[in-house]
């Protein structure tokens, strides 16, 4: 066959691809590798037709699997969607941090970290190694290596959103320590946008001038760059950024507020999941049940595999006060999703509401040990706790929030759950929380 017939063969697998023929691209993948002896376009063919098993058997036959970046990190998917984990791990090779987070050979010593090849905004596929990597060690149950890596994948390349998502959506982070490793990362010179928006992203816990502060430097920079940019122009509007906010506003106590952007974002996209758990407690909060009613009903039956849809049915029940029903349906979220931290909150919540502490208090210490950011970030994602005499006290431990008192805020809340004496024990949490008022962002 001659080159320029492979080529063309080559630009029809690729054609395939992006029209989603799978069988047709794993077809004409195989006669490229038959007459060039190139196997990787047949492999990548074969995992995005989901044959992931027949994949990695054609990559550990080719004999240089283990030479090759892109052969190695294309096994390791496949055992990644065959969910053997410690397998994966083994592929990816072995590797350690430094103090500095960046990652090295054990092998040599040397940095792996490598240049972008392909197209000039290519991902590093080092990003992407660690990004896996951090995902194995997620599933594996050890969330401090899991939290490593994402942070290592992260540095190698800031357009690794994903490895940021997992570390801010989980609450992986300490408030210090995302601030810390946002200052650690090397934007390229044309990704100013960029660093602004990932500064909205894990700032929403800082003052309330900081973080507005925050959002008009990217709407700034949007107006500096709209006339040469269309892309720049439609991001202040972007459905992501006015998620960020309305995470903003719910930190701040601002229900309404948040419940009108919320509700604004998912008439223009009702798929979009992040705000539909703000849009969750924004409703809950403001006492919405018909609303709950509709928005569980919907994501029940668009997704009934996903924690966020089982969690929404607990926040109705919350809602309605029906406690019972409400810890249920949580539980079944954290069932699906051990790392749903809305859930465990939730969780807590149902149990104080009917003055149960011991467990209410369980629930708490889960989440705060196992996301060390929970409570940093926004203590409660649901602030509607329940018992109307202790509502506002509770608050008050909210508000008065520091990122370091977790075990006295804890302390505070027994003596809340249980009634002792709740008036005088109101001025008391206030006095204790006083010291930290100037880092709260209400």
């Amino acid at each position: 066959m001659r080159e320029e017939e492979v080529e063309r063969l080559r630009g029809v697998v690729r054609d395939c691809v992006s029209k989603h023929l799978y069988a047709s691209a794993i077809f004409f993948a195989d006669k490229v590798a038959a007459a060039t002896g190139d196997v990787y376009m047949q492999a990548q063919a074969l995992f995005l037709g989901r044959h992931y098993r027949r994949a990695l058997h054609l990559l550990n036959s080719s004999h240089i699997v283990l030479r090759d970046l892109r052969f190695r990190y294309l096994a390791a998917k496949c055992l990644e969607e065959l969910k053997d984990w410690n397998q994966c791990l083994t592929m990816l090779g072995d590797a350690k941090l430094d103090e500095h987070g960046n990652v090295h050979s054990q092998q040599d010593g040397t940095a792996m970290y490598l240049d972008k090849d392909g197209e000039d905004r290519e991902i590093n596929i080092t990003a992407a190694i660690c990004f896996l990597r951090g995902k194995a060690y997620e599933a594996l149950d050890n969330r401090a290596q899991a939290r490593e890596w994402y942070k290592a994948a992260v540095k190698a390349d800031p357009l690794c959103y994903e490895a940021l998502e997992c570390l801010v959506d989980n609450y992986m982070l300490t408030c210090e320590e995302e601030s810390d490793l946002l200052s650690s990362v090397q934007f390229g010179k044309d990704d100013g946008w960029l660093l602004s928006f990932y500064s909205c992203l894990i700032k929403k816990h800082d003052k309330e001038h900081v973080v507005e502060a925050k959002f008009r430097e990217l709407e700034r920079e949007t107006c500096i760059t709209s006339s040469s940019s269309p892309f720049s122009q439609t991001l202040k509007n972007n459905n992501d950024l006015l998620t960020c906010k309305a995470e903003y506003y719910q930190q701040c106590g601002e229900y309404q507020k948040c419940f009108e952007l919320t509700s604004a974002i998912l008439e223009r996209d009702p798929f979009h999941l992040k705000c539909t758990l703000v849009h969750l407690a924004a409703a809950l909060e403001l006492g919405h049940s018909n609303e709950l009613y509709i928005l569980a009903c919907n994501l029940v039956k668009d997704y009934p595999q996903k924690a966020l849809s089982w969690f929404a049915v607990g926040c109705y029940y919350h809602c309605i006060k029906k406690y019972d029903q409400a810890r249920r349906y949580f539980s079944k979220a954290t069932g699906l999703d051990g790392a749903f931290a809305p859930a465990w909150i939730g969780t807590g919540n149902a149990f104080a509401a009917q003055e149960e502490s011991d467990q209410a208090m369980a629930a708490y210490r889960t989440a705060a040990r196992l996301f060390p950011g929970l409570l940093a970030c926004h203590c409660f994602l649901l602030t509607n706790l329940v018992i109307d005499g202790l509502k506002q006290g509770f608050k008050c431990c909210c508000t008065g929030l520091c990122q370091e008192f977790i075990v006295t805020i804890s302390l505070a809340n027994v003596i809340y759950w249980h009634g002792i004496h709740a008036n005088s024990q109101f001025q008391t949490c206030r006095t204790v929380f006083s010291s930290g008022k100037d880092n709260m962002p209400f």
